[in-house]
């Protein structure tokens, strides 16, 4: 697989709230596909909510001690595995960074709920400049799942059918 120019994607948490009044989540951050648009410049923005009960969702940039330093597993908190669909079954696409492929993770910015409901609730959306592999397949699919702090790992949700 070659891996097109390398650009680092810009993360916009949206919409995210703290202090809000009955209502109550799971500690476990969960997680739903809302759209995966493709501009005109074929750049692409992954869109998903996202709730956390008790406001632990996202790192700050001098998070980097065990378990979020840059060699360990919890560095990244949002991974958004590819696969193919090849000869008519999903095919997940292991990245190797050795091989200059980089994987489609990144790391969250820190939530900052208010007020003494830390619950989150809102949006997450994701500048994906670099978004497919160069294969020749030409449908695929990214299987999402974020992290919390506490290492809470949500459920998985899968974007739609992408046609390249």
């Amino acid at each position: 697989m070659i891996w097109g120019k390398i650009i680092r994607p810009a993360i916009v948490v949206l919409g995210l709230t703290g202090c809000l009044e009955d209502v109550s989540f799971p500690d476990e951050p969960q997680i739903e596909f809302m759209s995966f648009i493709v501009d005109e410049t074929d750049n692409a923005v992954l869109s998903f909510s996202v709730t956390d009960g008790d406001g632990d969702l996202g790192l700050n940039t001098d998070d980097i001690q065990p378990p979020f330093c840059p060699t360990c597993e919890h560095y990244y908190n949002l991974k958004c595995e590819y696969d193919e669909l090849r000869d008519g079954v999903w095919t997940h696409i292991e990245l190797n960074p050795q091989e200059g492929q980089v994987p489609f993770y990144y790391r969250v910015p820190r939530a900052n709920p208010s007020g003494s409901n830390q619950a989150i609730d809102g949006v997450i959306e994701v500048a994906m400049n670099t978004w497919y592999l160069q294969s020749s397949y030409d449908t695929l699919r990214f299987r999402i799942t974020i992290e919390d702090r506490s290492l809470n790992l949500s459920n998985e949700d899968t974007t739609s059918v992408i046609v390249k």
